[in-house]
């Protein structure tokens, strides 16, 4: 017996396509964003559909809907949550990535965005960027801490090369820890 993958969305009429970019299912971009070119269209679809894969990989998944989190950019019931993307202009090619979680109370937001910044920079070799940049919009309460730590993390991945935890561990599908 065959049974879907938690990413598949066909017949499902609650959520969007990976293949198709529907606006009005996504968070508007946010200051993160400002001034740089804002992923839209199949560009913004094409790094989305890497994103499922990566999450799916790393074990990054929304503890309270029970998915993979790519697929909150797809789900109608939230259509202003999920991530916006943006190419940054300076060289080495840089994207950034704003989450926008559906509370701003959301009490996974620092580990999600921690695990999506682990996936996407421990997969460098899947994608065009030297560099993925995350931040958590600033409507979330705790915005100013999470963003803190995840600059913190973006400087010792940009000095070191290293994406493991304080424990020594990097994580993944097969690690002790999620991301």
């Amino acid at each position: 017996m065959n049974l879907p993958r938690p990413f598949d969305t066909d017949g499902d009429e609650t959520f969007d396509s990976y293949d198709e970019f529907v606006a009005e299912s996504l968070p508007e971009p946010g200051p993160f964003l400002a001034d740089h070119d804002v992923l839209t269209g199949r560009e913004h679809a094409a790094f989305h559909r890497l994103s499922r894969e990566c999450f799916e990989e790393r074990g990054v998944y929304d503890v309270t809907f029970g998915y993979n989190l790519a697929r909150l950019d797809l789900d109608r019931r939230h259509p202003d949550s999920g991530f916006r993307y943006a190419r940054e202009a300076d060289d080495p090619p840089v994207l950034r990535a704003e989450f926008t979680p559906t509370t701003e109370f959301c009490p996974q937001s620092d580990t999600l965005t921690l695990g999506a910044f682990r996936a996407w920079n421990g997969t460098l070799e899947r994608h065009e960027y030297d560099l993925v940049r995350v931040r958590v919009a600033p409507m979330h309460q705790q915005a100013v801490a999470i963003n803190e730590r995840l600059r913190h993390r973006e400087a010792r991945f940009r000095e070191t090369g290293d994406l493991s935890t304080g424990d020594g561990t990097v994580g993944g599908p097969s690690g002790d820890t999620p991301f």
